[in-house]
């Protein structure tokens, strides 16, 4: 059973992290067992009070994750805040790669990953709102507008908050195969946009 950790923080967009939780909590392999184990990391100690006032309990804190085999970093105001403020998790985002072989950003939680420097020299999308934000403050990063992810293999990076479901399916697909991407998106009576 692969394990995904998704980062949780205060203002996190709530689909952002909700849809990819909900992709992979309900993807069973081709035996009908849990294909993933599905972990909520906080930043900080206590409940998070996500986007309009949800208020989530994390698994555990980052730091003590472990070993994973996706990392999903999701967006939301708070995600443009802790790139700026939290040199602790860019710091261990940063390092992140070494220990993780699969790393997905979805809507505003590019922000993060590109602070960290992990999307220096690749191409990246973001929510369309904040293209030119993003542009401005990351140049070495090739922005790919109009997209819902853009794959650059150990990268994954999606576009604004729906596109995070999309995107997790696609990584289903990668990970556990077409068919069972494919039995997922139905399972949960969502049309999957296959193609970016």
């Amino acid at each position: 059973m692969r394990h995904v950790g998704i980062l949780v923080f205060e203002e996190v967009e709530v689909l952002d992290f909700a849809g990819p939780f909900e992709v992979f909590a309900v993807t069973e392999d081709a035996v009908q067992e849990k294909a993933f184990q599905v972990s909520l990391l906080g930043t900080a100690g206590g409940p998070v009070r996500a986007r309009n006032g949800l208020t989530v309990v994390p698994d555990l804190l980052y730091p003590e994750a472990g070993p994973l085999d996706v990392l999903i970093v999701p967006g939301g105001w708070g995600a443009e805040n802790l790139a700026i403020l939290d040199r602790q998790l860019l710091s261990w985002l940063a390092g992140a790669p070494a220990l993780v072989p699969l790393i997905a950003s979805v809507c505003t939680g590019a922000f993060l990953l590109a602070e960290a420097g992990l999307l220096d020299g690749r191409r990246a999308t973001t929510h369309h709102l904040d293209f030119d934000e993003f542009e401005r403050r990351w140049p070495l990063v090739t922005l790919v507008r109009n997209m819902k992810w853009v794959d650059e293999g150990t990268i994954v990076s999606s576009g604004g908050i729906s596109s995070g479901i999309d995107m997790a399916l696609h990584l289903v697909a990668r990970l556990e195969g077409l068919d069972t991407a494919r039995r997922t998106a139905a399972r949960m009576e969502y049309r999957w946009q296959e193609s970016p």
